[in-house]
C-alpha cells in the first residue's frame, strides 16, 4: 500500500469507534486526506485522545441522516468511503433492536445511496462473522448464506445484502469486510472480552465470562484490520470485478472464549486468577471462526500479527492507559489538562 492513499481523499464514518480509530491512523500515516461523520465526539476515543482528531476533517451528523451524507460526499469527492459505523454490541442490540437497525441497516442504505447518488467513490464497508448467522458447517466460507437470526446478526445481514444490491442492480463499486471479534488497545468496553479481562487482572480480579466459556469466537487484532481493509480498497481501486464481493479476513484459529481468556492471563503472568463462569449468555451463536483463504488468495492479504503477539502488544497498551490514568489521577485539575495535551 506504500504511496497508493498519499494525498488520495477518504470518507470514514465511525472514527470514533475502535476500528475507525485505528484505520483514521493508518490512513493518515499513508497521507490520505480523511473526512470522517461523527456523531458523537467520544472524548476517550482513540480518535480524540491520540490528537487524531486535529489532522482530519470532521462533518458533524448521524448515519441516519441521508441529506447530511449526501452532502458530505459530493461536496468532499472521497476517492474511497470506509463505512465502520454500527451499533456494534450484541447485548444493546437485544435491549434496543430498532435502534440497532436504524443505526446499521438504514445507516448502511444512507450511506451507499448518497455514494450512487453521486456516481464517484469506492466504498468499503464492514460486514461481520454474524452476518452469516448459525451453521453447522463451519468455518464460515464467503458462499455461505447470510441467515442473522438474532438483533445484531439479522442488522449484519441485511447490511450486507442491501451493499450487494448496490453492486448488482446500481453498479456502485463496493467490497465488503467480513472481520470476526475485533481486538487491540483502544477499545475502552470493559464488557467486551479482552478490554475486561486485561482489567480485571492488572486489578488483581478474576474475569467473569457470561458464557460456560465454550464459545468459539474468531477474533482479528485491529491493526489487521485496519490493514484489511485498505488493503481491500487498494484492490477494488485496480479490480472493479471484486465489485458487489464479500471477503473473509481471520487468523483462522479456532478458539474458545476460556482458551483466549486463559491465553491472555498467560501472557499476563497471572494464571492464578481462575476466571469465574457465569453461564448466563442466551441469544447468541455458539460457534463462529472464518476462512480467509479468499483473502489472502484473490487479495494477496495475510495478517502479520500472531494471536500472542497481539495480545502482548494489546496488554501493554492497556498497562499504559491505566498508568497515565493513575498519574493524572493525582494532578490538579488544572495541570491534568496540560498532561492529557501533551
Amino acid at each position: 500500500m506504500a504511496g497508493f492513499w498519499k494525498g488520495k481523499t477518504v470518507f470514514v464514518t465511525g472514527a470514533t469507534g475502535l476500528m475507525g480509530g485505528w484505520l483514521v491512523k493508518e490512513l493518515v500515516g499513508h497521507g490520505a486526506q480523511v473526512v470522517a461523520l461523527v456523531r458523537d465526539l467520544t472524548p476517550k476515543s482513540m480518535l480524540v485522545r491520540s490528537g487524531l482528531l486535529n489532522e482530519i476533517t470532521v462533518v458533524p451528523g448521524e448515519l441516519e441522516s441521508l441529506p447530511v451524507l449526501q452532502r458530505a460526499i459530493a461536496e468532499y469527492e472521497p476517492h474511497t468511503v470506509f463505512h465502520i459505523a454500527a451499533q456494534p454490541l450484541v447485548a444493546v442490540a437485544k435491549r434496543d433492536p430498532v435502534g440497532t437497525l436504524k443505526a446499521n441497516v438504514m445507516g448502511t442504505w444512507n450511506v451507499l445511496e448518497a455514494c450512487r447518488l453521486t456516481g464517484r467513490s469506492n466504498v468499503v464497508m464492514a460486514s461481520s462473522d454474524k452476518a452469516y448467522g448459525e451453521s453447522d458447517t463451519l468455518p464460515y466460507k464467503e458462499t455461505h448464506p447470510l441467515q442473522g437470526r438474532y438483533p445484531y446478526e439479522v442488522s449484519k445481514s441485511c447490511a450486507d445484502l442491501i451493499a450487494q444490491m448496490y453492486a448488482a442492480t446500481y453498479g456502485l463499486r463496493v467490497a465488503i469486510a467480513r472481520c470476526g471479534n475485533l481486538f487491540g488497545g483502544g477499545d475502552l468496553n470493559f464488557n467486551r472480552t479482552f478490554p475486561g479481562v486485561i482489567k480485571a487482572t492488572l486489578a488483581g480480579e478474576r474475569f467473569v465470562i457470561r458464557s460456560d466459556g465454550k464459545f468459539v469466537r474468531d477474533s482479528l487484532y485491529v491493526k489487521d484490520a485496519a490493514a484489511s481493509y485498505m488493503t481491500l480498497g487498494e484492490r477494488l481501486a485496480e479490480d472493479p470485478s471484486i465489485s458487489g464481493e464479500a471477503f473473509n479476513f481471520s487468523l483462522e484459529q479456532r478458539l474458545t472464549v476460556l482458551e483466549t481468556v486463559e491465553m491472555t492471563l498467560n501472557i499476563m503472568g497471572r494464571t492464578d486468577l481462575v476466571p469465574v463462569i457465569q453461564n448466563i449468555a442466551s441469544a447468541e451463536i455458539r460457534e463462529q471462526y472464518l476462512d480467509a483463504s479468499k483473502a489472502r488468495e484473490r487479495l494477496g492479504w495475510k495478517p502479520r500479527y500472531a494471536m500472542d503477539e497481539a495480545i502482548r502488544e494489546t496488554v501493554e497498551w492497556y498497562r499504559e492507559h491505566f498508568a497515565a490514568q493513575d498519574h493524572t489521577a493525582g494532578v490538579e485539575p488544572s495541570m491534568r489538562n496540560a498532561v492529557a495535551a501533551r
